[in-house]
């Protein structure tokens, strides 16, 4: 803070303990004005903090605000909410001391803002995990629920908090919020029925009408007409709907679900509001001194929409049941006490409504874990309130602010007694005004106002408000405090109504005007009201009329004891933790921004009681700082202490006082602090140290710029040092655990190796998976590349499955890339050598070495290729399908006589090529058979049908060198395997010349053919 007092005289100082005329209010009021006027809000008394609403956004309050305040000597920054906040938030952390941050003023001060921002600063420093961001939310969004419900426009502030809230944040023992509880006080009821000319009702009852869909407000009976309800319009011109009606409707939604509302019971609360609206509405004729419904239908709707007994909804608005000990007596009402019964129940009903409402946002902030709970409460409460007519409210604000000013006056001069004693300063007392005497006035047990007023409301006969002023008068006009019409003299009686009474408080007298004193502090809510609202099946109105509050007989609390019990219990939990302070102050009564009254200032610094803190703030010492922070900003004045002292710091600055050339009486040194009485003293040094700042500023700068250079090397040394020492740890840690992975993979290899044979088990089956891989592999590489190689690569046991289902289909591929890969002609071999296993396969022993020979379909020597040729052209469309030489043997002796055989679609055609081309058969072919042995040899026996002997005159003997190949082709030419005998005896008859030959086989070397002695055809064939 001492940074900013070369400012002093443009923007005033920071802290008004400084003020150098500290008693002069004038001199107070000019210093807020000054940085009023530079957007400076926020100035400090000591430790108090004194905000003046700008009226205005202000770029004060974003994420680098929050970190520049953020873990800060209090007096190091300059003065902010932020700071009252960070300090009373690490006193809590660090310490473990339960805080409390009063703010008050009065309304459009701008209290509820300052609470805003007191939670908003809280949940920027606080961790962001999952559970702790959800308790922040619900603490966030609990304020426009409460806003919705608690605010209302006033003439003085569009966004007025019409009840006094106190807010427990509670924190683990890490400092994050973790839960919360709100109480609330003394809200402002009456709003509900009435509103001064251009106020409003509460929010809510707006933003329902602005923000629900047709469909919701069709449910609720409502239309989008704010002058269509007597409770928002009084009969008089109603106020219009705000632009954020709307938007904040959908935020209250939302908040709601945040804080676990469900739909069900948003719907219970939107209905309980919209049966307000129409009961505002209910009117009354007179008959015979007796209330009669105007309209019968509309409290129907309101028992529809309230879940309760309609008839007895009406009966209550009518009529009164009182119960006494022997009876029960039910009395009619007239026009005027139904019209107040109506109220009582609008009001009771909102009231209790608004009450759940803080109860069910307290259950859903309840901490899951309740042990090592630290709590800050924030106080946003009513500030003093003096208006033309002073009511009942009133005097319950301003008895909560005699009270609120009793305790800081209390803590105030305890806590500043305390530090004198703990630092061994001498402390001169201080006299001030001790507002005890007005607080006994009000609460005194048998003697105080409260009790005269509530022996008031419960005596017999018909007490009001004038019985009231009278037991008043008789009984208080001895104090110095209170003055009533009879007491006060002539010139005052003047200005003083006969129906009122004045209070001397501590910041002035207040004249309060009694009438519905006692109305209000009965609040009565008669019986058959209580019953009807009873009979409701609604939750909500379950929860706050309850039949055992019916049942009772005692009689309930008035509202001013309630009031004084809660106070008195707020005053208790404020007592056991340490205040911070925030007090709010509005610049002018229009909410301008830019515009500062200094009269409508020096009111709210009166009733505020600053001028009186910062009296028992200066009538000690105006500054006090430790020796370590003085020392540390100072040091540069003295040469003994500049650049740095060794000594302890006290020792420092008693050199560094000395040197400043301090008179005794200036200061005075405690055990960690210096005091320095008057202000002079500081800015005496504070200016002496600005110009000595220019003087060092080159010697520090030329430093600065060797030290960087010198941390930059030093920087880049180490980097490379400790770049050294992560390479070599993590190549060591790399070989390491390259090492235990080698190891570890070599004993589960060996167990795996062991147990291989076993089923799969833990020991194992990495080696089984690891042998397994290894054999596809090692199969993928020696596959059979040829169909006809049989083979096929070892395999392990465990693969034994694997491996024969691997062969079968490899093989099948294998085949079928084959049979892809053949081409027409290859294919049509092919066919013809099945074609010849299918005839001769273990048939005809020379089969086999016909396999390997590729069959052909011209086999003619080339001496007889181009007779064949010229031949074949002569055929006339007899296509030629095959043509080889052969031996032919004929009828004459078995002579052998070279030929040439030519099968074509239709006949076979044997020739005798000499030269020329000779025909000398031609046999239909499908008319013929052909007969082989099963032997070694190459003869083939054709058989001629007898039709055709005469002509042929015998059986064709032929030796054809490949024989399997030509039955072959001539089964594949006629489609006929049955043209085909195969015999296995050693003769074969057959005709010759009209007689019948024999053809004998015998197994011998050398292999011949010629005719033997008994004249038979001897083939003699190897075995």
């Amino acid at each position: 803070m001492e940074s900013h007092l070369e400012d002093r005289d443009r923007v005033g100082v920071a802290d008004a303990v400084l003020l150098e005329d500290f008693t002069n209010e004038n001199a107070f009021v000019n210093n807020l004005q000054k940085r009023f006027d530079e957007d400076v809000i926020y100035t400090y008394i000591g430790p108090v903090l004194v905000s003046v609403n700008p009226y205005k956004e202000l770029n004060i309050y974003t994420t680098a605000d929050v970190k520049a305040y953020e873990k800060k000597n209090f007096f190091e920054v300059p003065p902010h909410v932020y700071a009252i906040t960070d300090t009373a938030y690490r006193s809590l952390r660090e310490e473990n001391r339960e805080q409390c941050i009063l703010i008050s003023g009065e309304s459009g001060s701008g209290k509820t803002e300052a609470s805003k921002k007191v939670l908003q600063y809280i949940s920027e420093v606080t961790e962001r995990k999952g559970e702790i961001e959800k308790v922040k939310n619900k603490l966030l969004d609990s304020n426009p629920v409460l806003e919705a419900f608690g605010n209302a426009k006033t003439n003085k502030n569009d966004n007025s908090s019409r009840f006094g809230k106190f807010m427990d944040i509670q924190f683990n023992f890490e400092g994050n919020p973790v839960g919360g509880n709100i109480l609330n006080y003394l809200l402002e009821k009456s709003r509900v029925i009435s509103q001064a000319p251009g106020e409003r009702n509460f929010h809510i009852f707006y933003q329902l009408l602005k923000g629900a869909t047709q469909e919701t407000l069709s449910k609720l009976s409502l239309k989008r007409d704010l002058g269509a309800y007597y409770y928002l319009s009084n009969g008089e011109r109603s106020q219009d709907f705000n632009s954020n009606d709307l938007a904040n409707f959908n935020e209250i939604q939302r908040a709601l679900s945040t804080l676990e509302f469900s739909q069900e019971v948003q719907n219970d609360i939107f209905t309980i509001i919209s049966a307000i609206l129409h009961l505002g509405n209910v009117g009354f004729s007179e008959a015979e001194g007796k209330a009669v419904i105007l309209k019968p239908d509309l409290v129907e709707t309101i028992a529809k929409l309230l879940n309760c007994d309609s008839e007895k909804l009406q009966l209550s608005l009518v009529q009164r049941t009182i119960e006494t000990i022997r009876d029960v007596v039910t009395t009619p009402l007239d026009r005027e006490l139904a019209i107040y019964a109506r109220d009582a129940l609008a009001k009771a009903v909102y009231d209790r409504l608004f009450t759940w409402l803080v109860k069910r946002i307290n259950r859903s902030l309840q901490p899951s874990d309740t042990r090592r709970i630290s709590v800050m409460g924030i106080l946003d409460i009513y500030g003093f309130e003096i208006f033309q007519k002073n009511r009942f409210e009133q005097l319950c604000i301003n008895f909560c602010n005699e009270k609120l000013q009793q305790l800081f006056i209390e803590l105030t001069l305890r806590s500043e007694q305390d530090e004198y004693q703990k630092e061994g300063i001498q402390w001169e007392h201080v006299t001030y005004f001790d507002n005890k005497i007005i607080c006994d006035l009000i609460e005194e047990k048998h003697k105080g106002l409260i009790a005269f007023m509530d022996e008031e409301c419960l005596r017999p006969g018909d007490p009001n408000d004038l019985t009231l002023l009278a037991k008043l008068d008789k009984q208080l006009s001895y104090h110095n405090h209170y003055i009533s019409h009879k007491k006060a003299d002539v010139k005052l009686q003047k200005i003083m109504g006969r129906d009122e009474f004045r209070l001397i408080h501590y910041a002035g007298a207040v004249t309060y005007n009694v009438k519905s004193f006692i109305e209000k502090n009965n609040d009565l809510l008669y019986r058959d009201l209580r019953e009807a609202m009873c009979s409701s099946s609604n939750s909500i109105l379950q929860s706050i009329f309850t039949e055992s509050e019916q049942r009772s007989k005692k009689m309930p609390e008035t509202a001013i004891t309630q009031f004084k019990n809660s106070l008195n219990n707020l005053m208790v939990i404020l007592k056991d933790k340490e205040p911070s302070y925030i007090r709010c102050i509005k610049p002018n009564e229009f909410q301008k921004s830019g515009v500062f009254d200094v009269e409508i200032v020096k009111h709210q610094v009166t009733y505020l009681g600053l001028m009186e803190n910062l009296r028992v703030r200066r009538a000690g010492f105006a500054y006090r700082r430790t020796y370590e922070l003085f020392l540390r900003r100072y040091k540069s004045l003295c040469k003994d202490t500049w650049p740095n002292y060794r000594g302890s710091a006290k020792d420092g600055v008693q050199h560094l006082v000395c040197s400043l050339g301090y008179e005794a009486e200036e200061y005075q040194m405690g055990k960690t602090k210096i005091f320095i009485r008057h202000p002079q003293t500081l800015f005496r040094t504070e200016d002496a140290f600005q110009v000595k700042k220019h003087d060092i500023a080159s010697i520090i700068q030329a430093n600065w710029k060797g030290l960087l250079q010198r941390k930059r090397y030093i920087k880049i040394r180490e980097s490379v040092i400790v770049l050294q020492k992560y390479i070599r740890r993590y190549l060591a840690k790399t070989n390491a655990k390259r090492r235990r992975q080698a190891a570890m993979t070599i004993r589960s290899f060996i167990r795996g190796f062991i147990t291989r044979n076993d089923p799969p088990n833990e020991d194992n089956r990495k080696f089984i998976l690891a042998t397994k891989i290894n054999w596809i592999q090692r199969l993928a590489k020696n596959l059979p590349q040829n169909i006809l190689n049989r083979t096929w690569p070892p395999y392990p046991v465990i693969c034994q499955d694997a491996s024969n289902q691997l062969e079968v289909m490899y093989a099948a591929n294998l085949s079928r890339r084959y049979r892809l890969a053949l081409t027409p002609e290859r294919k049509r071999l092919l066919e013809l050598k099945v074609l010849a296993e299918k005839l001769f396969k273990d048939k005809k022993k020379s089969y086999s070495l016909s396999v390997p020979q590729i069959f052909q379909a011209d086999r003619v020597p080339e001496h007889a290729l181009a007779l064949k040729t010229s031949y074949s052209g002569q055929l006339n469309g007899d296509k030629e399908m095959y043509a080889t030489s052969v031996m032919k043997y004929d009828r004459h002796g078995y002579k052998p006589r070279e030929r040439i055989m030519i099968i074509t679609q239709n006949n076979l055609h044997v020739l005798e090529c000499k030269g020329s081309v000779k025909q000398k058969h031609v046999l239909p072919l499908k008319r013929l058979s052909f007969v082989v042995t099963h032997e070694n040899d190459r003869l083939v026996l054709v058989r001629i049908p007898e039709d055709l002997l005469k002509k042929d005159k015998g059986d064709l003997i032929l030796e054809v060198p490949n024989l399997i190949e030509a039955i072959t082709m001539i089964v594949d030419i006629t489609k006929d395997p049955s043209l085909l005998t195969i015999i296995d005896t050693t003769t074969i008859e057959h005709h010759m010349n009209g007689k019948n030959g024999t053809i004998e086989i015998q197994l011998g070397t050398p292999e011949r053919i010629h005719k033997d002695k008994s004249g038979h055809l001897l083939i003699v064939v190897s075995p």
